[in-house]
């Protein structure tokens, strides 16, 4: 394999002599080489680099949403840019959190399409930053810390200005923007600095494979719920087109619609998930939709809500009840493969405290996943009856922790010894 680099010139191979240098290496000027986590000559002060990497988030955040609305307010004589920007504002300021006011009531369902997408931008802000200001692989948690605030506080100051011409409220903005945009530059700010790294090196191994195990499951339950829904909307497909149809907007205007719409799918996919484990989610006051109950009222034309049940399941439909369960087993059967195979290649046994542990700690894991997901996806649509939309989150917190691990338990106690008395002598 060659030693050049894309960043190294080819240099040819018919120079052998005494001056020759090896290759695969770039003449520069002789001197100490920078010590891991040194800071280099040429960094950026923090405040430059962090409030850069905060604008450019909330730039390449904000456009996507100021278009797509801009498109779902679009008809065959309405419409303008000045709209199409305040409109903007506001779902991106819905997209961290931040309610809205209207004349209906408070506006608070957070589209979570729009949220991860401000999340992903705001971990690469952190990394820039992190970049910038010369803590690339320094293994500093303050270098970490320090990145990760800078960019949350001037991420702060534009949520706070953007609350203003939408009429939010600012304080309430800056708070919200300072958290969301902390944490999602922390993520790519650890990474950077390889602190993320030291830390899951320093981790108990039992612990490491929990939350590995854990994560597995709240994926694959998520991922089931996520079928679930799409197959409900399917099914509800000819309903949702005469809802798109009923707001008599021109093509522009229901692809928007058709949109905003999509912003919402994670929204549907958690409350799917939440309808699997069993605690459901409300579509209002006083309603609940779960596999043994569906009461609801009278529902706003949203193109989302044409794949609500009918009703309870029943017949084949109760083998949606088991999704969770299997997919804590597919979790406990992974674990137990992987170490497994590591026991296999050091020669040595898996002890089922060295298993079940971990199995077992993957409820928690999934528990806190999925209801910290579910709290998030549910708000207020304006105030009276459809001032609660969503899950509970710590029913389905609790839920997913007990059903998880049980599932976990059970999946890597069957691998552990299934695997042993496949090898037994017969």
């Amino acid at each position: 394999m060659s030693s050049v680099t894309p960043d190294q010139p080819r240099r040819p191979a018919a120079r052998v002599g005494a001056d020759a240098r090896p290759a695969g290496r770039v003449p520069g000027p002789r001197g100490p080489a920078p010590r891991p986590g040194e800071p280099s000559r040429g960094r950026a002060p923090l405040a430059v680099a962090a409030g850069v990497a905060a604008a450019w988030a909330a730039l390449t955040s904000y456009l996507p949403v100021a278009l797509v609305l801009g498109l779902a307010q679009l008809t065959e004589d309405a419409g303008s840019v000045t709209g199409a920007l305040r409109a903007g504002l506001a779902g991106w300021l819905l997209g961290h959190g931040v309610p809205l006011a209207t004349d209906a009531g408070p506006f608070g369902l957070t589209p979570l399409a729009l949220t991860a997408l401000a999340v992903w931008r705001l971990t690469r802000a952190g990394v820039h930053a992190s970049r910038a200001i010369g803590a690339r692989g320094g293994r500093s948690p303050r270098q970490a810390l320090a990145a990760a605030g800078a960019v949350g506080t001037g991420y702060a100051l534009l949520g706070a200005l953007a609350a203003v011409p939408v009429g939010a409220a600012p304080a309430r903005a800056g708070a919200t923007f300072a958290l969301v945009g902390t944490l999602g530059a922390l993520a790519g700010a650890l990474r950077t600095t390889a602190v993320a790294r030291l830390l899951a090196a320093r981790a108990p191994t039992p612990l490491r494979d929990g939350v590995r195990a854990g994560l597995v499951a709240g994926l694959l339950l998520l991922g089931a719920g996520a079928g679930a829904a799409g197959l409900a909307v399917a099914t509800g497909g000819g309903d949702a087109a005469d809802m798109i149809g009923a707001y008599r907007t021109g093509v522009a205007g229901q692809a928007g619609i058709t949109l905003v719409s999509l912003a919402y799918a994670p929204n549907a996919t958690i409350w799917s998930a939440s309808y699997l484990l069993g605690p459901g989610f409300a579509v209002g006051v006083d309603t609940a939709v779960r596999t043994s109950e569906v009461s609801v009222g009278a529902l706003p034309a949203v193109p989302l809500l044409a794949g609500l049940p009918s009703g309870p399941v029943d017949g084949y439909g109760a083998g949606l009840l088991a999704v969770p369960v299997l997919a804590g087993m597919a979790a406990g059967w992974l674990l137990a493969r992987r170490l497994l195979r590591i026991a296999a290649e050091d020669r040595a046994e898996v002890a089922w405290p060295a298993l079940l542990a971990p199995a077992a700690l993957a409820g928690p894991v999934a528990g806190l996943l999925l209801g910290g997901l579910a709290a998030v996806s549910g708000g207020p649509l304006g105030g009276g009856r459809l001032a609660e939309i969503g899950p509970v989150g710590w029913q389905v917190a609790a839920v997913a922790t007990a059903v998880i691990a049980v599932g976990a338990v059970l999946g890597a106690a069957a691998t552990r010894a299934l695997r042993v008395k496949g090898r037994a002598p017969s």
